[in-house]
């Protein structure tokens, strides 16, 4: 197993034990040694004895944080700090006002204790977030729907404009017969997209249709375990949410034939399938409203080279800004 060093390091901990070796086991000097690693023979005699002391365990780095820390701040102030953050969810600056403290040192604890951004922070209990990753790629998978408006032919109103948009959508409408709202306002219909996120690798699957009906739900759970399967993920679990068509019968027995075990949220925590909610943000940033499409023809074929890039090129910061594509090692006898 290999070992980081510091970036100013004159040897790496391998190269520290075999100079220690030529010291401690084969009688080398330690100036002509040093000579060898040119290194001053003092780095080579410190080594030399950290071997002699504790073996090639002695050769790794070791911090450099000194043992005692006077200036610290307190644990009582530490769990004021926390507190403060998690119960009123205020700013380094309002909590160093109530506690008579920097702004800086707050600041510091709460980079310390992971409550730097309030995003580490549920909303709904004030607590830290618990963050979770399945061990193998396909122990769980996570699906659900996005909604988004059609495209109007044309192009739709953040890139022509509110009054360009209307004229847009009342044409598209008037040409696909499409009923208008009980406002009256025309309508051009909803694109459903229906997801599937790998909870370990975050590799995606996407469909586009019409509806959100069980069969639909059901028929896309199908193709993403085969497609999975095609590249060596064996699913074994689903995560979905309370919608109609994650509780019905048909969704129950497509899982059981499947060997898929369904799972559902919390009803009203939509936290619980966190993964899934921002690849929807993602997919809305990065391919549905990202630039201007002419029609929803148009946006949903630039859908496949989206998906694509996603999985197999974009870095993801949170599985080490690797691609998802990259975790799914279940290929050639991986966790069997």
């Amino acid at each position: 197993m290999s070992h980081a060093t510091h970036s100013n390091a004159a040897l790496t901990p391998r190269a520290r034990l075999r100079l220690a070796r030529l010291i401690v086991d084969d009688g080398w000097a330690p100036a002509r040694a040093a000579e060898r690693y040119d290194v001053s023979w003092k780095t080579a005699a410190k080594w030399a004895a950290r071997y002699r002391e504790e073996g090639p365990a002695g050769m790794l780095d070791r911090s450099s944080a000194p043992r005692h820390q006077p200036n610290r701040t307190s644990a009582p102030m530490v769990r004021k700090i926390v507190h403060l953050r998690w119960k009123h969810r205020l700013g380094p600056v309002q909590i160093a006002d109530r506690l008579g403290m920097q702004a800086s040192t707050v600041h510091a604890v709460l980079v310390r204790c992971r409550l730097n951004r309030l995003a580490h922070v549920d909303r709904a209990t004030g607590e830290p977030i618990r963050r979770y990753e399945h061990q193998r790629p396909g122990d769980l998978i996570h699906v659900d729907v996005k909604k988004l408006g059609r495209v109007p032919d044309g192009g739709g109103w953040r890139y022509v404009g509110r009054q360009q948009g209307d004229k847009n959508r009342a044409a598209t409408a008037a040409r696909t017969g499409a009923p208008k709202s009980r406002y009256h306002q025309p309508l051009v219909g909803t694109c459903y997209l229906h997801t599937v996120i790998d909870d370990h690798s975050r590799v995606a699957y996407v469909e586009a249709h019409d509806d959100e009906t069980k069969e639909t739900a059901a028929a896309v759970l199908r193709n993403a375990v085969a497609w999975f399967a095609e590249r060596g993920v064996n699913v074994q679990r689903v995560l979905s949410d309370n919608g109609g068509a994650y509780r019905s019968f048909l969704w129950r027995d497509t899982c059981a034939e499947l060997g898929v075990t369904p799972k559902r949220t919390r009803p009203y925590r939509p936290q619980t399938n966190g993964k899934i909610e921002r690849f929807h943000r993602t997919l809305v940033e990065g391919w549905a409203f990202k630039k201007f499409y002419s029609s929803e023809s148009a946006r949903l074929a630039a859908l496949p080279a989206w998906v694509h890039d996603y999985n197999h090129h974009r870095p993801h910061s949170a599985i080490g800004k690797r691609s998802p594509i990259t975790r799914l090692d279940n290929l050639a006898g991986h966790h069997i």
